[in-house]
């Protein structure tokens, strides 16, 4: 591509590859009705990423990606136990847990950037995110476990299918539901963890909920609505990039963001299964159905008079 750095060109290729995977199992979240357990464990996982820098004493991303998908795993254990052992709603769970672990991860991050050489480490961009700060091993090692993922949610596609719109049938065949919950968990949690270098913890489960609603706008189908999505936030990462490169210094998370927002947008309007357009027009034509027999009642109530 003219005109982008070699380094430009890496970044572009992850933010890519991460899109997509992060389109892919949005639709999985969204099927199973929990959008907003990747908001919970994408700010779950900044506790561990302090914690795996704190251990190595370097900015190691293997080692704090390990940190913050254990730390992401802890969150959810919790959610579930505060599900499970109280009256208080999953919801309601997900919401204590996302604002502990966060705040968490906030006073653990004040405290390491005291440290002598930590305030350079560059943790701050786990917060909302720094793609152009990657380094060239580093998109290899988020490539490698995008790309990881990509095929475990479509070499299963069949299994997926059954799990999500028929969990009691699949127990049936002999899938188990839970192993299938438990992959679930942990492509979602490997998705968020490799994703909150370039796009940051915050707006992290945007770019995994934004992209699958845009293609619920244009497909009843679960096979194109995944097609879809990983169009969508593919192509929201490619663009965001594209974006905060040519701008000079312009933060690629929020631009990736607010390309999946614009999508969003136009899917929201022009949506050929329920966009605004095509809702209004349906509408419109069932008043007109509906309405067509009254004013053929009401005509030949005229002509019978009239005669």
């Amino acid at each position: 591509m003219t005109g982008l750095s070699p380094n430009a060109v890496w970044v572009l290729c992850s933010t890519l590859i991460l899109g997509t995977a992060s389109g892919i199992i949005g639709c999985f979240a969204y099927w199973k009705r929990q959008s907003l357990m990747s908001d919970a464990l994408s700010h779950a996982a900044l506790p561990g990423v302090i914690i795996g820098f704190v251990l190595v004493g370097e900015k190691h991303l293997p080692v704090m990606i390990g940190g913050a998908a254990i730390s992401a795993l802890v969150g959810a254990w919790f959610i579930h136990l505060i599900r499970s052992s109280s009256r208080i709603k999953e919801d309601a769970a997900m919401g204590i847990i996302l604002s502990v672990f966060f705040g968490f991860g906030i006073m653990l991050l004040s405290l390491v950037n005291r440290m002598a050489g930590a305030g350079q480490s560059g943790l701050d961009s786990f917060i909302f995110g720094q793609a152009a700060a990657m380094v060239v091993k580093d998109v290899r090692v988020m490539s490698g476990l995008a790309l990881f993922v990509l095929l475990i949610a479509l070499l299963a596609y069949k299994e997926w299918k059954l799990h999500l719109f028929d969990p009691a049938f699949a127990q049936g065949l002999g899938l188990s539901n839970r192993f299938m919950n438990s992959v679930y968990l942990m492509c979602l949690v490997l998705v968020i963890v490799i994703g909150i270098q370039a796009v940051g913890v915050i707006l992290m489960a945007a770019l995994l909920i934004i992209p699958a609603v845009s293609a619920r706008y244009w497909t009843h189908s679960f096979g194109w609505m995944l097609i879809l999505s990983a169009l969508f936030g593919g192509g929201s990462g490619a663009i965001g990039t594209l974006l905060s490169v040519y701008g000079k210094g312009w933060p690629t998370g929020p631009f990736i963001v607010i390309s999946a927002a614009c999508l969003f947008l136009i899917s929201l309007t022009l949506g050929s299964s329920k966009g605004l357009i095509i809702m209004a027009i349906q509408q419109y034509r069932q008043r007109r159905l509906l309405h067509q027999p009254r004013i053929r009642e009401q005509s030949a109530m005229e002509r019978g008079r009239s005669a």
